[in-house]
């Protein structure tokens, strides 16, 4: 008995967390992934991503970029510095190669397109559980071009921007308010104030519509 117990142990299957603000997407990776892994929750928000990793302490985190209220890249550098060796796959509609460069100098593990998610999250999966890195091929020759380029890491306009800076900008550009960005940050309104003048001097940007605009352009919120 005490054989067949621990090799039911050593057969768990791995953990994991999906997030994506799209219902159907969420539905539909469920489906695909729990025959062979165990889908311990779904998600819809970076805040929410950031709270059931913590909760949850999945394996493997299969992740969107664009997400409300805390953009998935953001979710995932908060979550590797509380759980450094969960594994992050983002699975994005963007085929940019700034978004992917600055997932994996986060410490992703992976980087696919949801239009080939079906052919290569397996396959992605399974590199990552491996502890290696997966990216689409589509992209992957950009990819390796821009992540040598060092300057174009270090010039990047969010990179002059604190943590705390980028989710003003996100929540600026979701539309809501200053007392809505306070309540959500348990900030003070002047706080939110003071954090939305210094980004338009630093970004040169002089209203919301031009915050908004900057957002979009950098993936810290979805076109649609």
């Amino acid at each position: 008995m005490g054989s067949d117990s621990s090799f039911f142990v050593n057969m768990a299957r791995p953990r994991i967390l999906i997030a994506d603000d799209h219902t159907l997407v969420l539905e539909g990776l469920r489906k695909l992934l729990e025959e062979s892994y165990d889908v311990v929750g779904t998600v819809e928000d970076g805040r929410a991503l950031v709270e059931a990793s913590q909760r949850l302490a999945p394996d493997l985190i299969v992740a969107d970029v664009s997400m409300p209220l805390l953009n998935g890249l953001e979710a995932a550098r908060r979550i590797k510095k509380i759980l450094p060796h969960v594994k992050v796959i983002f699975l994005t509609m963007h085929p940019d190669t700034a978004y992917a460069r600055e997932a994996f100098r986060i410490g992703a593990s992976g980087y696919l397109l949801k239009r080939s998610a079906a052919a290569e999250l397996s396959l992605a999966i399974q590199a990552a559980l491996s502890d290696q890195v997966y990216i689409t091929p589509s992209i992957a020759k950009n990819m390796v071009m821009t992540f040598l380029d060092a300057d174009a890491v270090s010039s990047s306009p969010l990179a002059r921007l604190t943590p705390r800076q980028r989710e003003v900008l996100q929540l600026v550009a979701e539309g809501k308010s200053t007392k809505e960005i306070a309540t959500i940050l348990n900030l003070s309104i002047k706080t939110v104030e003071f954090h939305k003048s210094h980004i338009m001097r630093e970004l040169n940007l002089h209203t919301t519509a031009e915050l908004t605009k900057f957002a979009m352009a950098h993936g810290l919120v979805a076109l649609e």
